[in-house]
């Protein structure tokens, strides 16, 4: 780590900013502390950066590319702000040498600390193309020896600064070596390409030699595409599965789920096996692999300040964050498979030293993770910054969260009415402040449409884990209204409870939610609206996952009462008005008769989407063809007005859309397309 220098900030986010850990061309990577004394790398775009609307747009679909990405050896996204003056994201700091550096120093992994590594990054590649994303820069540099095991890092911000896979001057990206031989011959680059790259990482690690030389960038290329690697000295069994990685056409490749199963059956046969009792030897358990055969000396940087020691409470929380690598900003990438994206280079920028530190993670008890296993996993920290764009919830917020307060994950049982009845106000500060932010909330997306007279009153039942989040009673109430109010409270709850979850995953019990209509005043009964889980997942804030529905399309038809809902859709229903007939007066293949069909747009505002229909009253959009056209005219033009509404309205949310079709002879929608405008 670096001293501060003159202009750093004091704070970033919810993080005390104490010294720098790398600068490059798009931004400075700042060493940082959280309130409990977590160490972070916060990442902060340069202001020449930060202006470029289209580099903002960019960011942000980065941010949330990040977030989806969780699993092990793996570096979590803690949190991330793109609309501030200087955008930023932080990820935990763990020190450790690149491998690029460990080999210099030490010379090849062998045995199981070589197998573990071999494991713990196919795992890591593993989770990212599950998540629908492909790395595109795996290389030494890229990974991190850590005293738990490998990280895979690098999900900086190069993307952002070159959404494609060749450069403006048809400069192919990528170092040498380490690119594909289908990226030489036509830029494509999908998980195939992370798995080809990962064979070339590993037989580097176990030789200490590049599987395809040196030289001329040309030189390197032509073995890649047509040479052998160089493999002497691996052992038979890892041989063959990264000979396979290494296979020149793509459809020949192993993937790295199956990379990952074979180099877990080799590990296992470097775990030392013990005797238990008296009873004979007992396995090693599979998720004590790691552990038993990785060795790697911890590192200490001395020039952290060391925090005040935290609460015992505060510490569990705190060691169960995973440690993770981050690198200044210079040359990972990370892109979206061709089924999601026009695919794109994102390079980033490692600091100035061409190197990063970072912490082992351990346990409560003090014992280090396991490399390469999915043991104890990330617990994203909660910044305590209220800032509703940041990017703080996974998927499963108690994901890896050895014991958790919430003990009800998985139990579809319905909250009863006898649970209902038993609930209390808040009692504790935590559930003062979650009651605050779910009424707080709800109020605010039922202002879009004119429904600021309905409210939200917030109870807790500790035995049943659950928030019960009432409405009513309102006389009669039209139905649409009353689903205006449960789809709000719905979201709101999971939003909340999930973040809770995460940051205080061994002390906060309620994990349910459900939302309940009274009829009346002094009703001892209520209408359950719904009910869910917050570790299911919240689909407003998991991007790349949200569909259309019934439902926020009634909520979209209902006009709205915000002056900016009105403005942009009244813009885009005259854009996307004007692009239809154009496309339909060029294009053959549509029937003509549908430039006359009424095209309309509104808003949901607990799905954060904008929906746009087309009553179909003629039968011009029968086919397949004809309404795919119009679902691309719509989704083209309504993006381009969402996104230039995000760029430069701090307070737009609504990056999403959804297509659908009335038939004349029809009141059902049938939705064609759903999507997010930032992926």
């Amino acid at each position: 780590m670096q001293p501060a220098r003159p202009g750093d900030p004091s704070r970033v986010g919810p993080y005390r900013i104490i010294g720098r850990l790398g600068s490059g061309g798009m931004g400075t990577v700042h060493a940082g502390l959280t309130a409990d004394g977590l160490r972070v790398a916060v990442k902060v775009i340069h202001p020449a950066q930060a202006e470029d609307p289209e580099f903002r747009a960019r960011f942000r679909r980065e941010v949330q590319l990040s977030a989806r990405v969780q699993g092990p050896c793996l570096v979590p996204l803690l949190a991330a702000d793109p609309e501030a003056d200087a955008p930023w994201l932080a990820t935990a700091y763990a020190p450790g040498p690149t491998l690029n550096q460990y080999l210099a120093d030490h010379g090849p992994l062998t045995g199981g600390t070589l197998y573990a590594f071999a494991t713990g990054t196919a795992q890591a590649l593993a989770a990212v193309h599950e998540a629908g994303v492909v790395h595109r820069d795996v290389k030494p540099q890229n990974v991190i020896l850590t005293p738990a095991g490998p990280r895979v890092l690098d999900f900086g911000i190069a993307r952002a600064a070159d959404g494609t896979s060749v450069t403006r001057t048809g400069v192919m990206t990528g170092t040498p070596g380490w690119i594909s031989p289908e990226y030489y011959r036509a830029g494509t680059a999908g998980p195939e390409g992370d798995m080809f790259a990962w064979g070339a990482l590993v037989a580097y690690a176990a030789t200490g030699r590049l599987p395809f030389g040196t030289g001329a960038p040309d030189v390197v290329a032509f073995r890649v595409m047509s040479g052998d690697p160089d493999l002497d000295g691996m052992s038979e069994e890892l041989r063959e599965v990264v000979e396979s990685a290494l296979a020149k056409e793509p459809a020949d490749r192993i993937s790295a789920a199956a990379a990952a199963q074979e180099c877990s059956r080799f590990l296992a046969s470097q775990a030392t096996q013990v005797l238990a009792g008296g009873d004979g030897p007992a396995p090693t358990r599979v998720g004590e692999l790691g552990t038993a055969v990785w060795e790697m000396p911890a590192v200490d940087d001395p020039i952290w300040h060391a925090p005040s020691p935290p609460s015992r409470r505060r510490a569990v929380t705190t060691v169960l964050v995973a440690a993770a690598v981050i690198g200044a900003l210079a040359g990972g990438a990370l892109a979206l498979p061709a089924a999601f994206s026009n695919g794109g280079e994102r390079g980033a920028a490692r600091g100035a030293a061409g190197r990063s530190t970072v912490s082992p993670a351990r346990h409560a008890d003090g014992a280090t993770g396991p490399a390469g296993t999915s043991g104890p996993g990330p617990a994203a920290a909660t910044p305590t910054a209220a800032d509703p764009r940041e990017i703080r919830v996974p998927t499963d917020p108690l994901a890896g969260v050895d014991h958790p307060a919430f003990t009800r994950a998985g139990d579809e049982t319905q909250p009863s009415d006898d649970e209902w009845r038993a609930s209390t106000t808040a009692s504790t500060q935590e559930e003062r402040d979650t009651a605050r932010a779910i009424e707080g909330d709800v109020r605010s997306m039922l202002a879009t449409k004119g429904l600021d007279h309905l409210t939200a009153t917030v109870t807790f039942d500790r035995r049943a884990q659950t928030v019960m989040v009432t409405g009513g009673p309102v006389s009669q109430l039209p139905e649409d209204d009353q689903e205006v109010f449960h789809k709000a409270a719905e979201t709101a709850s999971c939003t909340a409870l999930a973040r809770r979850l995460q940051g205080s995953p061994t002390t906060w019990p309620y994990g349910r939610y459900s939302v309940f209509w009274k009829n009346s005043d002094g009703d001892t009964e209520a209408d359950v609206l719904g009910f869910g889980q917050a570790t299911d997942g919240c689909y407003n804030e998991v991007a790349g996952q949200w569909q259309g529905d019934e439902s926020g399309m009634a909520t979209a038809r209902m006009p709205s009462t915000d002056k900016d809902e009105i403005r942009v859709a009244d813009a885009t229903d005259k854009a996307l008005t004007a692009a239809w007939k154009t496309r339909v007066a060029e294009d053959d293949g549509v029937d003509p008769s549908a430039a006359d069909d009424d095209i309309s747009l509104g808003f949901d505002p607990a799905g954060k989407a904008a929906y746009v229909w087309i009553q179909d009253t003629y039968g011009a959009l029968i086919g397949r063809a004809q309404r795919d056209n119009f679902q691309d005219v719509a989704r083209r033009t309504a993006c381009e007005k969402l996104r230039d509404e995000y760029s430069r309205n701090r307070s737009w949310q609504y990056i999403r859309w959804s297509v659908a079709v009335y038939d004349g002879n029809t009141g059902t929608p049938e939705f064609i397309g759903s999507g997010d405008c930032l992926s």
